[in-house]
């Protein structure tokens, strides 16, 4: 029987823009995925209070992460970002529904997020996508 056949994996820097430091990108954005994940999942009473609503906490936390990644990934990769993203918000709404540390699920903070998703991707593709390419061609200018 011949050995099974593993084709060699994507190097995610094949996806992303063409960047002089992608990894370390990739770590700032995966860091930030981590805090909106371990935010969401810590027990409510244990989160400062901020004053501001929870709904626009969710939409100001997933227009961060959508526009973070838009800045590294082209534009070609913006859906498959976009359902990422809400799969992410729908994982940890079930998440904390089952997991009663004072926090339930929430249609309304899935929609929040949705929007929040739909935003962040709206100003990468008016403006701000690719913006990681800019910075960095930015900073390697010599004065």
């Amino acid at each position: 029987m011949p050995p099974a056949h593993n084709p060699p994996s994507a190097d995610v820097r094949a996806v992303l823009l063409p960047l002089r430091h992608p990894r370390v990108w990739l770590l700032i954005g995966w860091l930030l995925v981590v805090l909106a994940i371990t935010a969401s999942l810590l027990p409510g009473q244990r989160l400062p209070p901020t004053g501001v609503n929870d709904k626009l906490e969710h939409m100001a936390a997933y227009t961060v992460l959508a526009l973070w990644f838009a800045g590294i990934y082209p534009r070609s990769r913006y859906v498959a970002l976009a359902v990422a993203l809400f799969l992410m918000g729908v994982v940890v709404e079930f998440a904390q529904g089952a997991m009663h540390l004072g926090r339930e699920r929430d249609l309304r903070d899935v929609i929040a997020n949705s929007a929040g998703i739909s935003l962040g991707l709206s100003i990468a593709v008016l403006r701000l996508g690719g913006w990681a390419q800019r910075l960095e061609a930015w900073a390697a200018r010599k004065p």
